[in-house]
């Protein structure tokens, strides 16, 4: 089968071990080869980088001009910082290039808007990494909301919390330290929340109100945000973000990071289902699916676990084979609904519609 030759632009942390090791399956001893897709290269401004990416058999290109020139490059995937997202991923696609890119898309919907009329001009597949969707616990709640067993559905929950920014190196960081990056808890994990609602209940978010957290943290951006929302179907749910909530330890936010799906049957409980974890042993806490009907409580697991990164990539590389780009619409909308919450928290919660 013929493979898409891939190239990371930004290889930092979560490049190397989540994007090159899992995702492209670098790390032969825990992944098979992608059938469709290929890693064979990466940039980084940083040439410290250079050694991490050449130890996994990658080759090395001194600025992303020269993987943008080479002809054997089929497509990026930008992970770089927010505030650099769109203008990458536009130069990609003028030279060529089919484009992954980390959530947000952009950090403007002017700019977002942009990369998608590129994408679709230049016949080039655009995807945003909302890898969330491909957990295999979360395609399991999705089918069980969907089968009715929760009875009638009226709330839920969805939550990422933990505890970022009060090292003062946390604190300089890109993701803390000015709000033109859409960092904070907002940009960097509400976002997460939003799309996975809007997959789990099959219906776009149609309008939100939020309002921010007690501010109690010295980083620049938000500490925390409350977030309500309401469906296209009239439903109503709620995301909580923070980066000013300790929970204890690494086991203790990992598993807070879920859902709760309230119902007049049961409710459905998710535990470390909205994190980086695939559900394999070895990870640093299980993923934990639950349904309760009040008087018994019942461990859901689904039959075949999938990695989160893989999936995003296979769906991106199948879509430039078979001639059925991504438009990236998907990323365009996420990103209003961040930019949403932040106009509405600046409101004082005022409700805000989102078309």
């Amino acid at each position: 089968m013929e493979k898409i030759n891939y190239a990371i632009i930004g290889f930092g942390g979560i490049a190397e071990n989540r994007i090159a090791k899992e995702g492209f399956a670098c790390d032969r001893a825990r992944f098979s080869a992608l059938k469709n897709a290929e890693l064979v290269g990466a940039t980084d401004l940083n040439p410290a980088r250079r050694q991490a990416a050449e130890a996994l058999g990658l080759k090395w290109y001194a600025a992303m001009a020269e993987i943008f020139a080479d002809s054997t490059i089929d497509a990026v995937f930008v992970a770089t910082n927010n505030l650099t997202h769109a203008k990458i991923a536009e130069a990609a696609m003028r030279a060529g290039k089919h484009v992954i890119v980390e959530k947000p898309v952009a950090t403007s919907i002017t700019d977002a808007e942009k990369l998608v009329k590129t994408a679709q001009a230049a016949g080039k597949s655009l995807a945003v990494d909302h890898m969330m969707v491909y957990n295999s616990y979360n395609e399991l709640a999705k089918a069980v909301v969907a089968s009715g067993k929760l009875g009638i559905i009226n709330d839920a929950c969805f939550h990422m919390e933990f505890s970022y920014g009060s090292a003062p190196e946390e604190a300089a960081a890109w993701r803390c330290a000015g709000s033109e990056e859409l960092g904070g808890p907002i940009g960097d994990v509400a976002s997460h929340c939003l799309y996975t609602a809007e997959f789990m209940f099959g219906n776009p978010i149609v309008a939100l109100a939020c309002v921010y957290l007690p501010k109690t943290m010295a980083i620049k951006v938000e500490d925390g945000a409350y977030i309500k929302f309401t469906l296209a179907n009239g439903m109503s749910g709620s995301v909580k973000a923070a980066f000013s909530e300790p929970r204890g330890s690494l086991g203790g936010t990992l598993s807070n990071l879920g859902y709760e799906i309230y119902g007049s049957e049961a409710v459905l409980r998710g535990y470390a289902t909205l994190f980086q974890l695939s559900g394999y042993d070895g990870e640093p806490v299980k993923i934990r699916l639950e349904l309760d009907r009040f008087d018994a409580q019942e461990s859901l697991k689904p039959a075949k676990l999938q990695n989160i990164y893989q999936q995003v990539i296979s769906h991106h590389a199948e879509s430039i084979l078979n001639g059925t780009p991504l438009s990236g619409e998907d990323g365009l909308h996420n990103l209003k609904l961040c930019l949403a919450a932040h106009e509405s928290a600046r409101h004082c919660g005022r409700i805000t519609e989102v078309k």
